[in-house]
């Protein structure tokens, strides 16, 4: 039996509202006067806190900087604490009680040190593998994140927009926080609102870009230094795609929308400090050249118009030494495509980083165990690392394929902003199709060896096993879930009840990724919001078969917890 001193409730109270307030942590600035406050109870906890960790691997991740100069040493070493500040930043803009917790479960005695361990893992108390529900304590996480008043609703921020226009830019920018001041809403830019982190990460990124020993860097890392004081990040962006023949490579700032679950509008802060790995990026350079082309192919709805200047897509293949903010929480990216402003996008296209280490940890320690319980015998025996390293790569490209923007109402939006909270997981599934329908198109152009074409769907589906673990509640998952549940009705997928495995069916499978891939840009280059909820209600969702393949998954780790050496 537990001891009942333990049980006894653990109550903090914070001069913050949950309800009617708009506590913003990551400025000095008191923002709203309200006073009502809050009770952090720890009482009501998760049984299974051990289990959970468990199932986030960790993994020591090996890499080698013996060739790195002793100035671009201390350069890592710089890039890493900034990478630390990052971190701090989206602790605070991924809750607004996150600081809260953190103090109330480091006070309390005989708490099960696995609950501190998973809030770090996870950045606050709520599981992002088990539909955003609380692991300790029994709040709710809101949709706004921190990035909006936490009891604002949809139609507060859209009617204060109506009655004030003017504000429209500024509200719906990807780098302001929204708060309540005086009973009003209003912007505050992020270099405000995360001065005390943002101003010593600056100071750090250009200490860094003089100890680099590479001009392209150098002039990203000082561009970036003053975007962090000014808000405007266009001109670092377009710096960071012009880095060339730097074996630092870094990625740092506001970039990912998911967090916000309301409108999918803020940005998210994270961080890369990786190290290139040159052969293997410049055998993969080959794809770039046919990116306008694989763009005019692509299966659009008859009339469907969108114009991009450029096609560069540098393709980067790294090492990651440290990561910070978003992207060191809980499920671990395996690549990235960047960045998302649709006006460096259509100037310079954008750039793909492939982390080698830790796309290699898990197709050998996550994927390959994923398979050999929910595939078939045969289709375990085709899986292929190679297959699996370009249908990331080609996801990563898909990102840049298609229309960036839609008009509306007589002027050009960007689509991530009409579609709203429904962009994530349809961009995402269309990155996924566009991923097989473009590694086909290589293959039967001979750029890819033909020898693959057998166990690119194998991969693939064993693939999105692995993502469908990361939970319902985050786009990857819904998006999964499309592009299963539509290849199931085209009977390319096919669950065997004898043996309770899934089947590939590889016959048609061009036409099957083209039809689908058309539904997905039907619905972008449209801004189809209706059409995307509809599709998400329809085939977002779990069947039973994947319910119960999944739970013959549990022995399985859901993902990696990486530890990265020690910088010296």
């Amino acid at each position: 039996m537990r001891i009942k001193w333990l049980a006894i409730t653990v109550m903090i109270i914070v001069a913050l509202a949950y309800v009617g307030i708009n506590r913003i942590n990551a400025t000095e600035s008191a923002i709203s006067s309200a006073k009502d406050v809050t009770t952090i109870d720890l009482s009501s906890k998760c049984q299974d806190i051990d289990k959970r960790v468990a199932q986030m691997a960790p993994v020591e991740m090996k890499v080698d900087v013996s060739f790195l100069k002793e100035n671009e040493k201390k350069a890592v070493k710089k890039l890493i604490a900034a990478a630390e500040l990052i971190d701090e930043i989206f602790f605070n803009q991924a809750y607004h009680l996150n600081n809260e917790y953190r103090d109330a479960i480091k006070s309390t005695k005989g708490l099960n040190p696995n609950f501190a361990e998973y809030f770090d893992i996870m950045g606050g108390p709520f599981d992002s593998i088990d539909e955003d529900k609380p692991f300790i304590g029994s709040l709710t996480k809101p949709d706004t994140a921190n990035f909006y008043p936490v009891d604002m609703k949809k139609d507060e921020f859209e009617s204060w927009l109506k009655a004030h226009p003017e504000d429209e830019k500024n509200f719906k920018s990807s780098f302001t926080v929204i708060a309540r001041k005086d009973g009003k809403l209003v912007a505050i830019p992020y270099s405000e609102a995360y001065k005390k982190w943002l101003e010593p990460a600056s100071n750090l990124l250009k200490e860094a870009g003089e100890l680099c020993g590479n001009d392209s860097l150098k002039k990203f890392l000082l561009s970036r230094a003053d975007a962090f004081l000014t808000n405007d990040y266009y001109q670092s962006d377009i710096d960071w795609m012009d880095v060339t023949g730097s074996p630092i490579d870094v990625t740092i700032g506001p970039y990912e929308v998911y967090e916000d679950k309301i409108f999918g509008y803020k940005a998210a802060f994270e961080a890369y400090v990786t190290v290139v790995n040159p052969e293997e990026s410049k055998k993969l350079q080959v794809f770039q050249k046919y990116l306008k082309e694989l763009n005019e192919k692509l299966p659009m709805p008859e009339g469907a118009k969108w114009t991009r200047e450029k096609y560069e897509s540098p393709i980067r293949v790294v090492d990651v030494l440290a990561t910070g903010g978003e992207s060191r929480r809980g499920i671990q990216s395996i690549a990235f495509n960047l960045p998302n402003d649709k006006k460096v996008r259509q100037a310079k296209g954008n750039k793909q980083i492939l982390l080698k280490n830790l796309m290699s940890a898990k197709f050998e320690g996550i994927l390959r165990p994923i398979a050999a319980e929910v595939l078939s015998e045969d289709d375990v025996k085709n899986l292929s690392d190679e297959a699996f390293f370009l249908t990331v790569l080609h996801h990563e490209l898909g990102h840049s394929l298609g229309p960036l923007t839609v008009m509306v109402g007589g002027k050009s939006e960007e689509i991530s902003t009409v579609l709203k909270e429904k962009y994530s997981a349809i961009e995402e599934a269309k990155a996924d199709t566009l991923s097989m329908l473009d590694t086909l198109y290589l293959l039967d152009k001979g750029e890819i060896s033909k020898e693959l074409e057998k166990t690119l769907l194998p991969t693939y589906l064993a693939g999105l096993f692995r993502s469908i673990r990361f939970g319902m509640e985050d786009a990857h998952g819904t998006s999964v879930m499309i592009q299963f549940n539509f290849l199931v009705e085209k009977g390319a997928i096919n669950f065997d009840a004898k043996t309770k495995k899934f089947v590939a069916h590889a016959e048609k499978i061009r036409d099957h990724f083209r039809e689908l891939a058309r539904i997905l840009l039907e619905i972008e280059s449209k801004g189809d919001y209706a059409a995307a909820s509809a599709l998400i209600e329809k085939s977002g969702k779990l069947s039973p078969e994947v319910k119960e393949a999944l739970s013959h998954l549990t022995h399985v780790p859901v993902d990696i917890k990486p530890i990265y050496p020690i910088f010296k």
